[in-house]
């Protein structure tokens, strides 16, 4: 056996558990922003709320609000909009995720 280790374990990880590694250095200005509230209200679809794996997006009276201390800064958000509504930009230097991949 040519050095290979073999291991009879499963390891079963999900989403939840990666995403715990992870830390953030959270800024106090948000790095994301709804443009206009009133474009969010019309819009049927809503895939902001669906697409952000960390689920920063929710709906709340009917308004669009964002928890971006969360954010995985993927960009998907505002790919994902496509009425162009979501002001999204990395965050300040020195601020935002800080992946762990263990």
């Amino acid at each position: 056996m040519g050095g290979e280790v073999m291991s009879d374990i499963n390891y079963n990880v999900n989403i939840d558990d990666k995403l715990y590694l992870n830390s953030y250095i959270v800024d106090t200005e948000s790095h994301l922003k709804i443009i206009d509230q009133s474009v969010c209200e019309k819009c049927e679809d809503k895939p902001c709320l669906i697409i952000c794996p960390a689920k920063v997006y929710e709906e709340k009276d009917n308004h669009t609000h964002i928890s971006y201390e969360g954010c995985l800064e993927c960009g998907a958000c505002r790919i994902a909009c496509v009425k162009g509504n979501i002001d999204w930009r990395y965050p300040k230097g020195g601020f935002g995720i800080q992946f762990r991949l263990a």
